[in-house]
C-alpha cells in the first residue's frame, strides 16, 4: 500500500513537515554551511554510525582537513589514523580515494551532477541524494533506514520493507513526496523525524507533525511496522594476538598483508594475530614461529577483551612475549608500545594494546 497525496493534500503535508523542522532541527556542525565538502564527509561519517559517535570525528577530520584539495594531497595512514575508532575503514579509504578524484576531475569541488557523483568511490544512490540535494538544492529524494521507516509507517506497509520490490516502491513513494522547491530541507526532515520521533522502538506518534497522515497510527499498528528485520546468525571467532616487547619497551605491528591471515583488523597496523581454535598459546606462537621466524620463549596470557564486528562477536586473546631482538620484516614498525596512537591502529588494536600496558610496570 502506499501513500497517495496529490494537490492541496500534498501541500499540506510537506508544510507540516518542513515547518516542524524548522523548529526543531538540531544544530549539527556539518549544517553550520552547505559546503557539498563537509556535508560530503559528514554523510560518509553517519553511515552506519550514531551522531553522537560521529561529532568527535567530523571535528577533528575537517580540522585537519578543511577541504579537498588538503584531503586529497594527504598520506592515507594519515586519513585512517584520524580515522582510527569509528569503524569501517573502508569509508575512510573510500573518502580519501574521491578526493584525489574529485582533486583532479572536478576543480577540488564535489561534482554538482548526479552521474559524476555516483562514479565517485563510496557513492552511492543514497549518499548522492543527500549531497547534491543539501549541498545544490538538486532535486533528489534520499532513502535510508530512518526515511524508510517513516514511509513504511505512513503508508502502513506490511513485510520486510528491505525486500527489492518494496524498497522499490518506498523509493517511489519518496520521489512523489519530495518538496522539490527545498529537497534539502525536506530530505533532512525526514530523516530527522525518523531519528528523533518515529523511531524503531516506542515512536512519539503524539509529537510528529505528519501524524494525522499515518495510516499504521490509525490501525494501532506502528510496533508492528516495519516488520522486523531477520537478524543474521552470529559467528563466534577467537583471535589470539601477540605483543611482543623487546628490552626498549618497544613491540612490533605487522600490516595487511602481513602475518595475520584470518584475523579482522581493517587491514591497518596491528598485532602479529591468528584465528584460534582449541590451543591459543600453541597456535600463535606456531604462527609467529612460521610467519616472522620467531621463537618466542614464554607467552603470556593477558586479559580478554570482547569485541564485535557486524554479525561476528569476537573474542581477543593477548598475549605478551619478552624477546632480546625485535625481528624486521617487510612491512612492519617498530614502536614504543604507548605510542601506537602514531599510525592508523582498529579500536580492537586498541583493546589489546591496553591490556600490555597495564602488564608494563611503568617507567
Amino acid at each position: 500500500m502506499s501513500l497517495r497525496l496529490t494537490g492541496s493534500s500534498l501541500a499540506k503535508f510537506q508544510r507540516r513537515l518542513l515547518s516542524w523542522f524548522a523548529a526543531h532541527r538540531r544544530e549539527l556542525p556539518w549544517r553550520a554551511s552547505r559546503d557539498p565538502y563537509r556535508v560530503w564527509v559528514a554523510e560518509i561519517m553517519l553511515q552506519q554510525t550514531r551522531i553522537a559517535a560521529v561529532m568527535p570525528y567530523y571535528k577533528r577530520f575537517v580540522s585537519r582537513f578543511p577541504d579537498v584539495r588538503l584531503l586529497a594531497q594527504a598520506r592515507r595512514d594519515e586519513v585512517l589514523k584520524l580515522w582510527s575508532g569509528l569503524g569501517y575503514y573502508s569509508r575512510a579509504r573510500n573518502l580519501h580515494a574521491a578526493a584525489k578524484q574529485i582533486f583532479a576531475r572536478h576543480g577540488a569541488r564535489f561534482p554538482g551532477d548526479l552521474k559524476a557523483a555516483l562514479e565517485l568511490p563510496g557513492i552511492g544512490p543514497y549518499t548522492a541524494a543527500a549531497v547534491l540535494s543539501i549541498a545544490y538544492d538538486a532535486p533528489l529524494a534520499v532513502l535510508d533506514g530512518n526515511v524508510a521507516r517513516v514511509l513504511t509507517r505512513l503508508s502502513a506497509m506490511r513485510g520486510d520493507l528491505r525486500a527489492p520490490a518494496r524498497w522499490k516502491a518506498l523509493s517511489g513513494t519518496a520521489d512523489r513526496l519530495l518538496a522539490r522547491r527545498a529537497p534539502g530541507d525536506w530530505n533532512q526532515a525526514l530523516m530527522e523525524l525518523g531519528e528523533t520521533v518515529c523511531t524503531p522502538k516506542s515512536p512519539c506518534c503524539h509529537l510528529c507533525p505528519v501524524a494525522h497522515w499515518c495510516r499504521a497510527r490509525k490501525l494501532r499498528l506502528t510496533a508492528q511496522i516495519p516488520a522486523a528485520r531477520k537478524e543474521r546468525a552470529a559467528i563466534h571467532v577467537r583471535i589470539a594476538a601477540a605483543v611482543l616487547r623487546d628490552p626498549r619497551g618497544r613491540t612490533l605491528l605487522v600490516k595487511d598483508p602481513g602475518a595475520h591471515d584470518g584475523a579482522l583488523f581493517s587491514r591497518m597496523w596491528q598485532f602479529p594475530a591468528v584465528e584460534v581454535v582449541k590451543q591459543p598459546r600453541a597456535e600463535l606462537a606456531r604462527h609467529i614461529r612460521v610467519t616472522l621466524g620467531v621463537q618466542v620463549p614464554a607467552l603470556e596470557a593477558l586479559p580478554e577483551a570482547s569485541h564485535g564486528v557486524t554479525f561476528r562477536n569476537i573474542t581477543l586473546l593477548p598475549f605478551l612475549a619478552d624477546v632480546l631482538r625485535l625481528p624486521k620484516r617487510f612491512r612492519t614498525r617498530i614502536l614504543a608500545l604507548d605510542t601506537l596512537q602514531r599510525v592508523p591502529i582498529s579500536s580492537a588494536t586498541r583493546k589489546i594494546s591496553a591490556a600490555a600496558l597495564q602488564a608494563t610496570p611503568p617507567g
